[in-house]
């Protein structure tokens, strides 16, 4: 049976769900639902409301707290603009006297999204008190598009980023306007800056053998420009614009403090023996010829130019430990595995660090 969704005009109305903005309660909309239980039944006896924020919108209940505490509430009232049973005192239970619609949403995803909003509008806030900036324009929070969607602030680069990080990160992200034809990065440059595709389409190619392949067509939300930064090597391909956009833009200093130590998780061998045995995944992203001569037991082998055709086939329900000869390339493919919401974990020295001889990067 599919659920209704939640129009917008709804959650305005719900504490502290209405203190997001427009762009946030319409995403929310689409990621939460409405549901109907009849009178007379229990709504939390088949499915608890653990690890969930629970709103009634329609009809009456009555609910129990601990210490004898006894309520009814209506949807049309004041007190419903709150969440169910979070005034401090344990709900134990509730039957509904009519039929009731309730709302349930995500409690980690919430509290994901004010957070990041509160720290959107204190950092818009005070760039208004600071008056304009020099230089390129500051990213504009108050979108919060493409790689700011909630989808990648759950499950993207940005959900293990701790809280701490977050102000930082948005006052140091800069927005700049791009024309179409205009090359981003050249293949064989220093790397100098992390990108995310605010609008607009970029395409991704490397010259091989003499002849320039394309290795990627992206678009808003989409990131480039990690991989140099994470292994400290030059670029490996050149990025142009397809179309006209804007890119948020992050220097190497930054990226490194802010936001790729954060998403390296390294792990001792003597760790990530204990991960393998527990169901993780050992990933060697060296050349077949290197993995077909000394890989670890049981590992696969996802060359680091082919991660990124391993994002949706791999289970991100496992966890992953990356290794190399060195943490150049496994430091790279952790960052993009982890930025992608897989649990990836970074072998930390590589197979070198482990007394294997060291017989390439």
């Amino acid at each position: 049976m599919t659920l209704p969704k939640v129009d917008v005009e709804t959650l305005k109305r719900l504490e502290p769900v209405r203190s997001l903005s427009e762009e946030r309660l319409r995403e929310l909309a689409d990621l939460c639902y409405v549901e109907t239980v009849s009178k007379n039944l229990n709504p939390f006896r088949t499915r608890s409301s653990a690890g969930q924020t629970v709103y009634l919108v329609r009809g009456e209940i009555a609910l129990s707290y601990s210490g004898g505490e006894s309520v009814v509430l209506a949807g049309t009232s004041e007190d419903a603009r709150h969440p169910l049973g979070r005034g401090g005192a344990l709900l134990e239970s509730a039957k509904a006297i009519t039929d009731v619609e309730l709302l349930r949403i995500d409690d980690d995803l919430l509290d994901i999204m004010v957070t990041w909003d509160q720290l959107a509008a204190t950092d818009a806030a005070h760039r208004t008190k600071a008056g304009p900036p020099e230089g390129p324009a500051l990213a504009k929070w108050s979108i919060m598009s493409g790689m700011f969607s909630v989808s990648n602030l759950k499950y993207g680069a940005f959900a293990q980023l701790p809280s701490a990080h977050i102000e930082g990160l948005l006052q140091q992200f800069k927005r700049i306007e791009a024309k179409a034809g205009e090359v981003i990065i050249s293949e064989g440059a220093e790397g100098d800056y992390y990108y995310v595709i605010e609008s607009g389409k970029v395409r991704v190619e490397r010259l091989i053998g003499g002849v320039t392949m394309l290795l990627a067509d992206l678009k808003s939300g989409d990131a480039f420009g990690e991989e140099a930064l994470v292994s400290e090597a030059k670029r490996n391909a050149t990025v142009t614009m397809r179309t006209a956009g804007a890119l948020l833009r992050l220097d190497k200093k930054d990226f490194i403090e802010l936001l790729r130590e954060p998403l390296l998780h390294r792990v001792s061998m003597e760790e990530a023996q204990q991960k393998i045995l527990a169901g993780a995944q050992w990933i060697d992203v060296r050349y077949p010829s290197e993995f077909q001569y000394d890989r670890l037991p049981g590992a696969i082998n996802i060359p680091l130019s082919e991660i990124r055709n391993a994002f949706g086939l791999l289970d991100k329900d496992r966890e992953y430990v990356v290794y190399c000869q060195s943490e150049r390339r496994s430091s790279a493919a952790t960052f993009l595995l982890s930025q992608q919401g897989y649990r990836a974990y970074l072998l930390q020295g590589g197979l070198w660090g482990t007394g294997g001889e060291r017989r390439g990067a």
